[in-house]
C-alpha cells in the first residue's frame, strides 16, 4: 500500500492512505483539535469561500454580514461605484465590528465604540476629535480592510484570504459547468429572503461527505421515499446516476430525478393544477437551450460540492448551503433557496414547500442526516477503530452511490494540509 504522507506536524501519522483498491482516512481528522486549528489556516485560509449571491445586495448601500472561513466579514454594494465589496468586519481603530446588523442598507458604517465612520467603499470618513491626532497620522491608510480577493461567477460571490490564490474560474474548474446549469435554468435568479440556520455536533467534513453521498439515500431517507410513493411518484427505477471529481476538490453526483422539480418536471405531488405551468417552463427551456440541455436541466438532479464548504443542491429545489466548523466536533450550517426572480407565486410556494419538506431543519432529510452525522461523531469516541473506509467504486466507473466524489474532496484536503499546491 502506498502511504500518502498527510501528517500535519502535530499528528505524527499519515491521515490519508490510498492504493489501487483501497482509500481510507484516519479518524483523528474528525476528532483532533490540532487538525481543526490547522484547517482554519491551510484549508479555509487558502481557498475561495462562498460569501453570498449578488441578488442579496441589489441596491447601492445594501449589505449582508456573515462569518466566512470563521472570520466576520460583510458584503456591501458600494454607493459610488456600484461594485460589490467584501470587508473584514473590524474597525481599524480598536477592532470592534462596524457592521452590526445581519442585513440592511447604509451609506456609512459607524463603529459604536468610538464612532469612527466608514463609507461603502471602505474609506474612513469620520473621526470624532480628529484634531487630537495632529498632522502625523495618515487617515487615508485607516480605511476598512478589504478581504484579499473577491470575485463572482454567475452571481455567486466568493472571497479568499489568500492574495496569491488562482483566479476564481481556474479554481472552480469543472464545477463551473454545474453552476452554469443552475444559473441558466433559473434565469434571472435571486436568493429568497430568509435562511435556515442550525448547528450539528459533528465534524464539518462529515457534512461535506454526506452532501454528495448517494449511498446513504435509500437506508437513511426511507421515510421520505415512502412519502413520495404515497403521493404517486414512481421510484421503481431507483436513483441512477454518476459520481464525478471536478478538480480542485470539487465533486458532484448527477442522477435521474425520481421526484418532481418545480423548474420543469411535473409529479403528482405538485397537484394537477400545476401541470400546465410546469410543462410551459419545460418548453421554454427547450426553446432557449435545445432538447438535450433542457432535459438535463429538468430531469436530472445534481448535488454539487464546491470545495471546501459550499453545497448547491439542484434537486427538488435549488438549495445553497454552507457549513463552518466551530471546533473539531461542532459546526454551524446555513442554507438559502435560489429561485427565478419573476417566478409565479404558486410556483414559488411549491418550490419553498419542496425545499422545506426535504431539506428544511424539520423536513424529511435534514433531521435524518443530523442524526447520522452526530451518530458517527459519537462512534468515533468509542475508539478501537482507527480508519474510515472510502473505497466504494474504486474498481469501476463511479456511480452516484459510490465514493469517488468523496475521495476527490479528501485528496484536495490532504494536499492542502501537507502544504501542497494552493
Amino acid at each position: 500500500m502506498t502511504v500518502v504522507d498527510s501528517a500535519p506536524p502535530v499528528t505524527g501519522t499519515a491521515l490519508v492512505e490510498e492504493d489501487r483498491h483501497r482509500f481510507r482516512v484516519h479518524r483523528s481528522t474528525m476528532t483532533s483539535p490540532e487538525v481543526y486549528q490547522l484547517e482554519l489556516d491551510r484549508v479555509f485560509g487558502h481557498s475561495w469561500l462562498y460569501v453570498g449571491h449578488d441578488s442579496e445586495v441589489p441596491e447601492p448601500g445594501d449589505y449582508v454580514r456573515r462569518p466566512v472561513g470563521g472570520r466576520p466579514v460583510f458584503m456591501v454594494r458600494a454607493v459610488k461605484s456600484g461594485e460589490i465589496r467584501v470587508f473584514h468586519n473590524s474597525c481599524t481603530h480598536r477592532g470592534a465590528v462596524v457592521c452590526r446588523q445581519e442585513s440592511g442598507n447604509a451609506k456609512v458604517f459607524q463603529c459604536f465604540y468610538h464612532a469612527w465612520s466608514f463609507d461603502t467603499e471602505g474609506a474612513l470618513v469620520g473621526v470624532p476629535g480628529r484634531d487630537a491626532y495632529g498632522d502625523g497620522l495618515d487617515f487615508s491608510a485607516l480605511g476598512l480592510r478589504p478581504v484579499a480577493r473577491v470575485a463572482s461567477y454567475r452571481g455567486f460571490v466568493f472571497a479568499s484570504f489568500d492574495p496569491h490564490i488562482v483566479d476564481l474560474v481556474e479554481y472552480l474548474a469543472g464545477a463551473a459547468e454545474y453552476l452554469d446549469l443552475v444559473a441558466d435554468a433559473a434565469g434571472d435568479a435571486e436568493i429568497i429572503k430568509g435562511t435556515n440556520e442550525y448547528a450539528v455536533d459533528a465534524n464539518w467534513k462529515l457534512l461535506a461527505e454526506n452532501s454528495i453521498d448517494g449511498y446513504h439515500a435509500a437506508p437513511t431517507h426511507d421515510t421520505y421515499f415512502k412519502y413520495l410513493v404515497s403521493l404517486g411518484t414512481d421510484l421503481t427505477g431507483g436513483v441512477d446516476g454518476v459520481g464525478r471529481s471536478l478538480g480542485n476538490g470539487h465533486a458532484v453526483i448527477e442522477y435521474r430525478a425520481p421526484w418532481g422539480r418545480p423548474v420543469a418536471k411535473w409529479e403528482p405531488m405538485f397537484g394537477a393544477e400545476a401541470r400546465e405551468e410546469i410543462e410551459r417552463l419545460r418548453a421554454d427551456l427547450v426553446e432557449r437551450y435545445g432538447e438535450q440541455r433542457a432535459q438535463r436541466m429538468s430531469e436530472t438532479n445534481r448535488n454539487l460540492l464546491i470545495y471546501p464548504n459550499l453545497i448547491v443542491n439542484d434537486i427538488m429545489a435549488v438549495t445553497v448551503r454552507t457549513f463552518m466548523p466551530l471546533s473539531a466536533d461542532r459546526m454551524t450550517v446555513t442554507a438559502w433557496e435560489l429561485a427565478r426572480r419573476d417566478e409565479l407565486p404558486q410556483l414559488r410556494q411549491r418550490r419553498l414547500d419542496s425545499f422545506l419538506t426535504f431539506l428544511g431543519p424539520g423536513g424529511f432529510a435534514t433531521p435524518d442526516d443530523i442524526e447520522a452525522l452526530e451518530s458517527c461523531q459519537q462512534g468515533f469516541r468509542s475508539g478501537g477503530v482507527e480508519w474510515n473506509d472510502i473505497s466504494r467504486g474504486m474498481s469501476r466507473e463511479p456511480r452516484a452511490d459510490d465514493e469517488e466524489q468523496m475521495r476527490a474532496f479528501w485528496r484536495r484536503w490532504n494536499e492542502q494540509m501537507t502544504g501542497g499546491p494552493r
